[in-house]
């Protein structure tokens, strides 16, 4: 008897090695899967106006950075409840500033590097988990972060499976504009958001699933799209890891076991044997690096300092594109 419903993922036709170049968007779980790709020395790019969980605010952020218009007094405002500082409201808070210029100059620097990193980027991974959006009602623009401003300034709905297909397909064009070698792969994340209710996240989620397969396969006897993937997270967490002993303890993030899982099961997709085996190599000499050292001036310590150093060496010049600095 077979009580382990295992979902099959086929071995992706493109690979993922340590000179690839990754970049990273979406939810918080796009943050949490790069994560553990960063952690392992991979080179990657993760959120760079932070996190954003629906495509028609994401697509706002793509077109940002693929256009190459600075940011200017117009894209900015001033929270005069609170604490004075100036946001965006197409960027997390760690990108406001105490100043006008100081926004718009972190702004510009994120802008500018998402561009240059996705120009060579090998594989963008595009992580939705939501398909309720906030819209300004003096504007109709779509938010991606309300900055804890007067909730009577935005209206908040579930956008139609059409609208969220015609966001992808606007994300995949820009991000073509820009590097069209590049394979983006689309995951929904299965973190639920149950402020919308039990019904509304799973209406949310199906939204977006429906959409993502709209952009992957125009219809069930069409050809799929070669450049444009789908990696199921959602599919193995609500299948594979089913038990509440993966989640955190509010029972609706995921355990960091949960997550290393998910990351295995992208390396059995996405990375050869090789490669495979360069990241248990790159997992050994860390666990020893990050080894904590009592006395940094005692002979011992000094000894294995010396060792790490001489393996680092080692370990690069046998992986290509290896930085362990």
């Amino acid at each position: 008897m077979n009580f382990f419903t295992k979902i099959d993922i086929p071995a992706a036709n493109f690979k993922i090695d340590y000179t690839s170049h990754l970049a990273f968007f979406g939810s918080c779980f796009a943050d949490n899967i790069s994560a553990q790709f960063a952690e392992r020395k991979f080179n990657v790019l993760a959120n760079p106006f932070g996190t954003v969980y629906n495509p028609v605010s994401l697509a706002n952020q793509i077109k940002a950075i693929a256009d190459g218009n600075f940011f200017g007094e117009e894209d900015v405002f001033q929270d005069t409840r609170c604490d004075g500082l100036w946001h965006s409201w197409d960027a997390h808070s760690s990108l406001s500033g105490a100043t006008k210029e100081e926004c718009i100059g972190k702004l510009n620097a994120a802008a500018t590097q998402a561009r240059d990193f996705l120009k060579k980027a090998n594989v963008i991974f595009i992580t939705l988990g939501s398909a309720f959006v906030y819209y300004l009602k003096n504007s109709g623009k779509p938010v991606s972060n309300c900055h804890r401003q007067d909730p009577r300034q935005f209206e908040r709905r579930l956008i139609s499976v059409d609208e969220a297909a015609e966001a992808i397909q606007k994300i995949v064009a820009l991000l073509r504009d820009m590097n069209r070698d590049a394979r983006i792969v689309f995951t929904v994340s299965p973190i639920r958001h149950l402020g919308d209710g039990a019904h509304g996240n799973n209406l949310s989620k199906a939204t977006v699933l429906l959409a993502i397969n709209k952009e992957i396969a125009t219809s069930p006897l069409a050809p799929r799209n070669d450049t444009v993937d789908y990696f199921p997270s959602y599919e193995i967490v609500m299948d594979e890891l089913r038990d509440y002993r993966f989640y955190n303890d509010d029972m609706i993030h995921l355990s960091k076991t949960a997550e290393e899982y998910i990351f295995e099961r992208m390396v059995e997709t996405y990375c050869d044997c090789s490669t495979r085996a360069n990241i248990s190599q790159v997992e050994k000499f860390l666990k020893m690096a990050n080894h904590r050292i009592q006395d940094e001036s005692s002979p011992a310590s000094l000894e294995l300092k010396q060792k790490i150093a001489t393996q680092a060496k080692e370990l690069e010049k046998q992986v290509p594109g290896l930085i362990l600095g």
